[in-house]
């Protein structure tokens, strides 16, 4: 079975259009499946007072102006389904809240995405599963509980989802991967598992690739030294080009390694 790539801009595109762009063809180039974003509400996200706290980033001292700046206008997101739709390749996002959950389907997308963050939120997880949509579901910031709910509400809505085992530490040190999750997680949940790595590098990835993934999820970006508290858990394109190479071919891909 081919393992399906996903390659995540999520917030790496700084609130430019010209950069996601950009950032799509580079996936496309490099042979990813689909190309994922990030999709959030501020004001429904974070509480007001985290929102006024300070932060100092390139628009301003405070979390708002950070998270709003972050955030593709609803007509840039048209413009991405475009961008995608006329270069043949899939997007889809991570909705944080039910108004953005809303907001993408307008676009018919083939999949969704439960962000590690968010599978703890009943409410979002059953609109999701409601969808029916073949669906993504991070389990890096979830309890055993938490997993084992989510995956109770999808088999309850007939949904079709896969697990994606995650450490959701930005990078994630190569031996605290966890690798030996996914074929727990299969075990536990008899469904498909994927991996959504953060780490810097290949390695890790190669190795989960090894222990039969189904899907396979990496941020990336223009420059690792770019603005941005995701950017040094990614992959540059060269780097994310190798890594898509790898995971085709993995006998190319292994004497890459030793090379």
């Amino acid at each position: 079975m081919s393992i399906f790539i996903i390659a995540e801009v999520g917030i790496n595109h700084n609130g430019s259009l010209e950069i996601a762009r950009r950032l799509i063809d580079v996936a496309r180039e490099s042979g990813a499946d689909a190309v994922k974003f990030q999709k959030r509400t501020i004001e429904l996200v974070y509480t007001r007072d985290f929102l006024d706290g300070p932060r100092v980033s390139p628009w301003g001292s405070t979390q708002r102006a950070q998270k709003e700046a972050l955030e593709l206008a609803d007509h840039e997101y048209a413009e991405i389904d475009a961008h995608c739709r006329a270069t043949g390749i899939e997007w889809f996002a991570s909705a944080w809240d039910l108004g953005s959950f809303d907001f993408l389907r307008k676009f018919d997308l083939k999949h969704n995405k439960v962000a590690s963050a968010m599978i703890g939120n009943q409410d979002l997880l059953e609109a999701i599963a409601g969808d029916r949509k073949p669906t993504f579901i991070s389990t890096g910031k979830g309890t055993r509980s938490d997993v084992d709910r989510a995956v109770a509400i999808f088999r309850a809505a007939r949904c079709p989802f896969q697990l994606m085992h995650c450490i959701s530490k930005y990078p994630t040190p190569d031996h605290e991967a966890q690798l030996e999750s996914i074929p727990a997680l299969r075990v536990r949940y008899g469904c498909e598992v994927g991996y959504s790595g953060h780490e810097v590098g290949l390695a890790a990835s190669l190795r989960a690739a090894e222990l039969g993934i189904a899907s396979l999820e990496r941020h990336i970006t223009l420059g690792r030294t770019m603005y941005g508290s995701d950017q040094a858990a990614s992959l540059e394109p060269a780097e994310f080009r190798s890594l898509v190479e790898a995971v085709r071919e993995p006998r190319a891909g292994a004497a890459r390694e030793r090379e």
